[in-house]
């Protein structure tokens, strides 16, 4: 009996590795595209520019799963993130080589505020 439950859970952990896998992440028309190196939490660098992580920011790697800051420490990542009003770094996914692909991106809140965003199909134009 035990075994056949290990079989089973066993079973559907292999199964739900592929669904996984097609996850599609919906961003929101906020997200800012960018190259985020941790220096010392909650010290970053963003783009080349020294920036800050807001208390309670939130980093999910390409598996959409929660990251501790501390752990990427010295990685450069390419990230989409948000910020907060008072500008800190609030919410950062690891972006996947599928993610990365999706071009193109803004960099900046002028260039999200100039282009169009299309929530369904996660892409942004340029007006």
């Amino acid at each position: 009996m035990l075994r056949c439950a290990f079989l089973t859970a066993l079973a559907l952990f292999a199964l739900a590795g592929p669904a996984a896998a097609q996850m599609q992440r919906n961003f929101p028309a906020n997200a800012l595209r960018g190259e985020m190196i941790v220096r010392q939490p909650p010290e970053i660098v963003l783009n080349g520019v020294p920036a800050r992580l807001a208390p309670g920011a939130r980093i999910r790697g390409q598996d959409n799963l929660l990251k501790m800051s501390g752990a990427l420490v010295g990685q450069r990542l390419v990230v989409d993130y948000t910020r907060d009003i008072s500008g800190l770094v609030l919410d950062v996914w690891i972006l996947t080589p599928a993610e990365q692909a999706r071009q193109p991106w803004p960099t900046t809140e002028a260039q999200a505020k100039a282009w169009t965003f299309d929530p369904l199909a996660q892409t942004w134009s340029r007006r």
